[in-house]
């Protein structure tokens, strides 16, 4: 049974799920019905725009959330594991009501649902009209619509699973209890965007570091869920750490396993990692090629702790979405925090971990003291020496400096207001000049720094002896992709950089490569890996064999009775709670039809329908399934499971059914 801390407690006790307190009427039912949704709205994740109206009898969950916001990409997980449970009573929809103008566009957004592997309706809110209808003041919000189509509850905040999960269930046995028809268990048809190919070697690169002393590069290749090495000279791939798997688990570097990394930190031949999705600091050692974890248990924290507190146990204690690291000339490895809004310190001599920066309020508050200071979703370091560690500082959209030395946060980028609303895209002086939402900190020795100003997809600097911002290359906007003069290159969201014999080392997050700047001759290019093959992942090498037992012989079904013309064959796939099909490899239906083959479909949903035509002669069909599956939440475990089907039928008249139904239970193995 999952330990909570007091606060956690006090939050299942105090708020919507109150069972205790409350009569199953008032906790389920309610007058109010929930707003209609706006016309004209852009919809992703499914082909047509939804409507409360059609959405009744099922139980509605609406997310409001702004992809930025650290603290609404907690929910995701939280939101999957719902959707696994719960699949068919319960409907979960992204209402994304935009913080940053870059964050409205519809195209930013669909690469985000790619991204983030969002497997539920989206919609585009960039104008607040479902926002304001329920009444929203905060991100996240959750809204929770019965059956009936009233709204019974609206609860801002990280809600976290088990609260859900009570609430649910019980909703779900009241309604069952007065009406089994009440609610509609018929599954929602999605048209998912997964995971497109981008056509490139990584996919959403986060973080990147260059070594000059080693001439390595190191890419955190964060949606394929590994470390990249490249040769900085030749462009080989030099290894890989990580086997591209999701999960949390150590060992040797094919073996490992991350979950969105981002920041890294190198020390001789050992490579610090932020492992963003596990919550984690993990380290790699080069000479050795293993894996392992230094602090946080892989789950996630659901409260910050409070600035110096010493965590005896670094390994036993749950963080909160790590995006950078950095050491300092003391050998200490600093930590942006971002779920915290703080920076932490690890030592690593001493296994010591404790909050450096930050009192856990996020705000924009400079001027103070390391401890009185409040931040706003750190997410880039840079230590420039003499106890001065630069942060991107994103929600706040401005670049700040943490001066140990003399115990004071100030701003050095960006807005000096304390402001979480107020970005732009303007150079100038400081209090003039304007960020959006930058997550990258970089800095030469002679005192310049390079910025990452994410979401305007431009490189900023502030150039040596000097307190305004310039732009040094990108056109800006809505963010394209073209090399050539600094003034001309176009990036897309680009969110890491990294300094080394003159050249800039970007990632260019959705265009889904690294880029490079020549700072003598201001020409930007993109990185061309000598050896691309290597950057393929075989994902089959990822699976075991399946839990229900394949023999040779296919499954023969009883003489099939159809109706004459059009009809279709369709295959309906059961997981258990903890099951979903993996997204890494394409599961694959392979259909003949009187012995001859009729088509090859990819299976990425639970229900597949091929159209097929039965003559009136009657006839056979053979189908074969290679499905590829894996554990929600660890998919470290992955299987491979293969059925094969002998179907014959005939048709008549007075058949009333036009569709063959392969029904499949989905297990782990024991």
């Amino acid at each position: 049974m999952k330990k909570w801390t007091v606060t956690a407690l006090i939050l299942l006790l105090l708020t919507f799920f109150a069972q205790a307190q409350r009569t199953p009427e008032e906790l389920y039912e309610n007058e109010f019905p929930a707003p209609e949704f706006a016309p004209g709205l852009d919809w992703i994740n499914v082909d047509e725009p939804l409507t409360m109206a059609g959405l009744q009898g099922k139980i509605v969950i609406l997310d409001f959330w702004t992809y930025g916001c650290v603290n609404c990409l907690h929910i995701i997980p939280v939101l999957e594991r719902i959707e696994t449970k719960f699949a068919d009573e319960v409907v979960v929809i992204g209402v994304h009501s935009a913080k940053f103008e870059n964050e409205g566009q519809t195209e930013n957004l669909r690469q985000i649902v790619q991204r983030y592997a969002v497997h539920h309706p989206v919609v585009n809110d960039n104008e607040f009209v479902i926002w304001r209808s329920y009444g929203v003041n905060a991100w996240p919000t959750v809204a929770i619509i019965n059956p009936r189509g009233k709204l019974v509850v609206r609860q801002a905040g990280e809600i976290p699973f088990e609260a859900f999960d009570t609430y649910l269930t019980g909703m779900i046995e009241y309604f069952d209890g007065l009406d089994e028809s009440l609610i509609d268990r018929s599954p929602l048809q999605l048209a998912l965007e997964g995971a497109s190919d981008p056509g490139t070697p990584l996919l959403f690169p986060g973080k990147v570091l260059a070594d000059a002393a080693s001439s390595r590069l190191f890419i955190a290749d964060s949606s394929h869920n590994r470390i990249v090495i490249v040769d900085m000279d030749t462009h080989e791939v030099l290894d890989i750490i990580g086997s591209g798997a999701r999960g949390f688990t150590g060992g040797t570097f094919d073996e490992a396993r991350f979950d969105k990394p981002q920041g890294m930190a190198l020390d001789g031949d050992w490579l610090y990692i932020a492992d963003v999705n596990n919550h984690a600091i993990r380290l790699a050692d080069l000479a050795a090629r293993e894996v392992m974890t230094l602090a946080g248990n892989g789950s996630m924290g659901i409260s910050r702790l409070p600035f110096g507190q010493d965590i005896s146990n670094p390994l036993g204690v749950s963080l909160r979405s790590p995006w950078d690291v950095e050491l300092d000339d003391a050998g200490r490895l600093h930590i942006a925090m971002a779920g915290t809004h703080q920076l932490y310190i690890y030592e690593p001599a001493a296994n010591r971990l404790f909050p450096s920066v930050g009192n856990g309020r996020e705000a924009n508050l400079n001027g103070v003291s390391l401890a009185d200071s409040e931040l706003a979703q750190p997410s880039g370091l840079y230590y420039a020496g003499a106890g001065k560690l630069y942060f991107a500082d994103s929600e706040s959209s401005a670049i700040r400096l943490a001066d140990f030395a003399n115990d004071l946060v100030s701003v050095v980028a960006g807005t000096t207001a304390n402001s979480l609303f107020d970005f732009g895209d303007i150079d100038g002086a400081l209090g003039e000049n304007r960020l959006q939402h930058a997550l990258g900190i970089e800095g030469a020795p002679d005192g310049t720094l390079y910025i990452a100003d994410t979401y305007n997809s431009r490189i900023k600097i502030i150039p040596s002896g000097e307190t305004a911002t310039q732009t040094l290359a990108g056109l800006g906007g809505s963010g394209g992709y073209a090399d050539g003069p600094a003034s001309q290159a176009e990036f897309d969201e680009p969110g890491g950089l990294s300094l080394a014999e003159g050249i800039l080392y970007i990632a260019d997050t959705n265009n889904h490569v690294i880029r490079t700047i020549d700072l003598e001759q201001g020409a930007v290019g993109t990185l061309r890996f000598a050896n691309p093959e290597a950057l393929v992942i075989d994902a089959e090498s990822l699976t075991l064999l399946g839990g229900n037992q394949v023999d040779d012989e296919p499954i023969r079904l009883d003489a099939q009775q159809v109706a004459v013309g059009e009809g279709a064959l369709s295959l309906q796939l059961s997981f258990a709670d903890d099951l979903k099909i993996n997204p890494l490899i394409d599961s694959q239906l392979a259909v003949m039809q009187d012995g001859e083959a009729l088509a090859e479909i990819v299976v990425a949903q639970r229900i597949t329908s091929l159209p097929i035509t039965f003559s009136e002669a009657g006839g056979s069909l053979q189908a074969e399934l290679t499905l590829y599956y894996c554990r929600e939440g660890a998919e470290a475990l992955c299987y491979i499971e293969s059925a094969r089907w002998d179907i014959v039928y005939e048709t008549a008249e007075s058949a009333a059914q036009s569709e063959i139904v392969l029904a499949r239970q989905i297990h782990a193995p024991a």
